[in-house]
């Protein structure tokens, strides 16, 4: 079996939060409901939790900023907005991208489009118009609301 025949959803990203309580708050009025939580000593992790959005069926791991768990760059430095890695963003599929991005700033995010975004990305085959909205939550992860889009 190759790794793709093995592969068979997409569960959960994790994010290592600076404010840990600051950080549910924020994905609580996103939708998403905290499912578990829990501490691991051996990772010097005090405070872990699992939230679950059903109408998106999309986990977020959310963990202290102490947790010693494997992880790609450096450790945010104190004064730091934040780090540039392979991770850029997060994306969530939304009805109106204006209606999230006011409501995500209402829940602590700051905006980072200005408004909603109409994005021709061009090809050799079409054009795909894009309609979003860009916030960083209040953690530092950058969000992207996203109006329904086709590729095909």
């Amino acid at each position: 079996m190759n790794l793709s025949d093995n592969i068979i959803a997409f569960h959960h990203y994790a994010i290592k939060a600076q404010n840990f309580q600051t950080t549910i708050n924020f994905y609580e009025k996103l939708g998403f409901s905290l499912v578990h939580d829990w501490s691991l000593p051996e990772y010097n992790l005090k405070k872990g939790a699992i939230l679950y959005s059903l109408k998106t069926n999309t986990y977020i791991e959310v963990f202290d900023k102490n947790a010693e768990i494997p992880t790609q760059g450096r450790k945010r430095g104190e004064d730091e907005e934040f780090i540039e890695n392979s991770i850029l963003h997060i994306c969530f599929v939304v009805k109106d991208a204006e209606k999230a991005r006011i409501s995500a700033i209402e829940a602590g995010a700051k905006d980072l489009s200005g408004g909603v975004l109409n994005i021709d990305l061009l090809n050799i085959r079409k054009k795909v118009n894009v309609t979003n909205s860009i916030v960083f939550s209040p953690n530092g992860e950058v969000i992207e609301f996203l109006e329904h889009v086709s590729f095909d």
